[in-house]
This record gives structure tokens, C-alpha cells and sequence, in this order.
């Protein structure tokens, strides 16, 4: 009785044992390879999943993104710069199974050959270029590394360089030439600024000059035209004055001979008005007199006249002067005294 209770007791345990052998779980993140004897059989999903035990094995491959740390390496750059260079390689599984026997240690494999690509890629250029087109060989190694690892069921994502390292002193003379350039570019900036505010001071007095003189101008031509306007109405007005003034004297002559001529004056009435009007245009302030062409012939009249005033006075008998006529008896008058003529 003891006997076959331990005997159940040992093939519980042995079914339990092989139980727990038998179920593997898969995550989701994982892919599980199954051998049987030794021998590639085939590949399990995420989820639950039962083998044979002491027959089968299952080996679980991770399938997340992976980063592999390069270490610092010297590299020599194409002009002759010894230069300290670590990168990270991003990688993911594509392939399980040629993960798994396609390459037996694949992060010193991965490792070293990015070590190998990067030191040709550094060593093709300058220091200069190598320090400014990081993102130039980040893509051309992970070209390289993509292709190479493609055969291990592995793909390269990205490969980003850490650091690169010159030696202190090319440090030093990079420091230097850093320095000298933006003194430099201080020093141009500075020049192009003073060049700037000497062309704006410069043309905002050219535009100043421009606008004074435009302002002069058209000040010129507007006293000009105020002048001439000005001008313009003061000999309109002084026309206007000449002919009000010559209307008023022609009506005041027309009247004076309407009244003459209403009163039967004689020739002596009239040359006496005659002399008159010398006066009168004698007093003016004209700088030149104009004598009429028959002034001569008044000038006989008048002493015509005065000499017959002398034979009526003195009884002193008229004669002819200058070819002129005696007059008649009855045609004789007395003259007033002559005016002077200024």
C-alpha cells in the first residue's frame, strides 16, 4: 500500500514536471524558436503555446529595438588629426532564426564592425568636414551597417556619433582661428553698420536738401505768382481809375464845350480855353511836353490879338503877323494877359 502510493505519488510529480516543460508563454515583444533534437522546427507567436519536453526547446528572441554602445576608438583623419570617436548603433530583429544562427555573438560582431566603418569614413575626410557633417556619416555608417548586419536578420535604424575628440592642442588652435574669425565678423559687421549710417545720414540730407529746395521753389513761384496777381490788380485797378478818370474829365470837357457852344462863344473864348488846357497839361509831372503842330499858328492868333488890344489902347494900327489875316473891327476882342507856360 505504501509502496503504490509512493509510486503515484512520483508519476504525479513526473506528470506535473512534464506539464510545466511542456507550456511556454510568448510575450508579445518576443518570438520563440523551437528545436527538437537539436534541429530547427519552427517559430512560436506571442501567446500560449505547449512543446514536447526533454524533446523540444524553445529559445526566446527578443524582437524590441536594441542599442549597441561603440566604444572611444583613435581614428586618423585624411589630414593627419588624431581624433577620439564613439558612436551608438539602434538596431531592431527582423529574422529570429538568422539572429540566432547566422551570427554567435552579435554585439561584439555589430561592435566591431562599426568600429572598422567608422574609422574609414573619419579617415576619408578633414577635421574640419568630420566636425560639420556629423549627420553626413551618421547616414553613410548606417548604410554600411544595414547592409552588413542584413544577413543576421537584423536592421540598422540609426547610428548617431557621441563625440569626436581632437587632441588639446588642435583644440587650442581651433579656439584661436574661432576667435580670429568672429573678431573678424565683429570687426565687418561693425564697418557695415558705420557704412549703413553714413549712406542714411547721407541721403536723408540729400532728401532734406531736396525737400528745402523743393519748398524754396515752389515759396519762389508762389510769391511769384502772388506778385504777378498783385500786379495785375494794381493796373487793372489803375486802368480802371485812368478810364473812370479820363471818362469823368471827357464828359467834364464835353459839358464845358456843350456850355461854350450853348453861350455862342467866339474863336477867343476858345483860345483862351485853348491856352488853358496848355496849362493844365504843363502843370502835370510828365518829363516831356508835347506841343501841338499847330501851336504856331495860335501863337499868330494870340498876337494878333494882343496887337489889336495895343491899337484899340493906343490907337496903334493892327497888322498882319506870322502871314495871318487882320481881323475885323467887329471881330475884335479883348485878350486877357498872357498865362505863362511853365
Amino acid at each position: 500500500m505504501t509502496v503504490a502510493i509512493v509510486v503515484i505519488v512520483a508519476i504525479a510529480v513526473v506528470g506535473i514536471a512534464y506539464l510545466i516543460g511542456a507550456v511556454k508563454i510568448v510575450r508579445p515583444y518576443q518570438r520563440g524558436l523551437v528545436e527538437r533534437l537539436g534541429r530547427f522546427k519552427t517559430t512560436k507567436e506571442p501567446g500560449f503555446n505547449l512543446i514536447l519536453p526533454f524533446i523540444e526547446t524553445m529559445r526566446l528572441v527578443d524582437m524590441r529595438e536594441q542599442v549597441v554602445d561603440v566604444p572611444p576608438q583613435e581614428v586618423i583623419t585624411s589630414d593627419n588629426v588624431v581624433v577620439s570617436v564613439d558612436a551608438v548603433v539602434y538596431y531592431e530583429a527582423t529574422d529570429p532564426q538568422r539572429l540566432v544562427y547566422n551570427v554567435a555573438d552579435f554585439f561584439t560582431a555589430i561592435t566591431k564592425l562599426a568600429q572598422t566603418n567608422l574609422r574609414n569614413l573619419i579617415g576619408d575626410i578633414e577635421l574640419d568636414k568630420a566636425l560639420t557633417s556629423r549627420d553626413t556619416i551618421n547616414a553613410q555608417l548606417r548604410e554600411v551597417l544595414d547592409d552588413a548586419t542584413d544577413k543576421w536578420g537584423v536592421k540598422v535604424v540609426r547610428v548617431e556619433i557621441q563625440r569626436i575628440d581632437p587632441p588639446p592642442e588642435v583644440v587650442a588652435a581651433m579656439h584661436a582661428q574661432m576667435r580670429a574669425e568672429r573678431d573678424r565678423r565683429a570687426t565687418v559687421t561693425e564697418a557695415r553698420g558705420y557704412q549703413e549710417a553714413a549712406i542714411t545720414r547721407a541721403d536723408g540730407e540729400k532728401q532734406s536738401s531736396i525737400l528745402a529746395a523743393e519748398g524754396r521753389r515752389q515759396a519762389a513761384v508762389l510769391d511769384a505768382e502772388g506778385d504777378a496777381q498783385a500786379i495785375e490788380l494794381r493796373a487793372t485797378a489803375e486802368q480802371l481809375r485812368l478810364e473812370k478818370l479820363g471818362r469823368g474829365e471827357g464828359e467834364a470837357a464835353r459839358a464845358r464845350l456843350t456850355g461854350i457852344k450853348a453861350a455862342d462863344a467866339d474863336n477867343v473864348v476858345l483860345t483862351v480855353e485853348y491856352l488853358e488846357a496848355l496849362q493844365r497839361i504843363g502843370d502835370g509831372r510828365a518829363t516831356k511836353l508835347i506841343i501841338p503842330a499847330e501851336f504856331s499858328g495860335l501863337l499868330g492868333t494870340v498876337a494878333a490879338l494882343v496887337e489889336t488890344t495895343r491899337r484899340d489902347d493906343g490907337e496903334v494900327e493892327a497888322r498882319a503877323r506870322d502871314g495871318l489875316a487882320v481881323p475885323d473891327e467887329a471881330e475884335r476882342v479883348e485878350v486877357p494877359p498872357p498865362t505863362e507856360i511853365p
